[in-house]
């Protein structure tokens, strides 16, 4: 499919880029979630400099990334013990 056109406003900040439509919705949601956290930050803490808020946001969004990233990992591991697991049991019974 052919990229198309849009604007994310982020930080009363407009960017353009292009999109596959059918990432259209995540990248929107993206800049809405970026926006609230920044949001939150301002509220919270009363921070009013941007590149301030946007560096507390990037941060605490690569702690959740790598949060999930260790979950996955985690969850990975677990199905691999489990599959060797199995798979003892049907090489016992054959």
């Amino acid at each position: 499919m052919d990229q198309f056109s849009i604007k994310i406003k982020i930080a009363d900040r407009e960017y353009p880029m292009k999109v596959n439509p059918e990432d259209e919705e995540r990248v929107r949601t993206a800049g809405r979630i970026i926006n609230e956290r920044i949001k939150k930050y301002r509220e919270q803490f009363g921070i009013e400099d941007k590149q301030d808020l946007l560096a507390m946001v990037a941060f605490d969004s690569l702690v959740d990334k790598l949060d999930i990233e260790s979950d996955l990992n985690s969850l990975d591991q677990n199905i691999l013990e489990k599959v060797s697991e199995l798979n003892n049991i049907v090489t016992q019974a054959l």
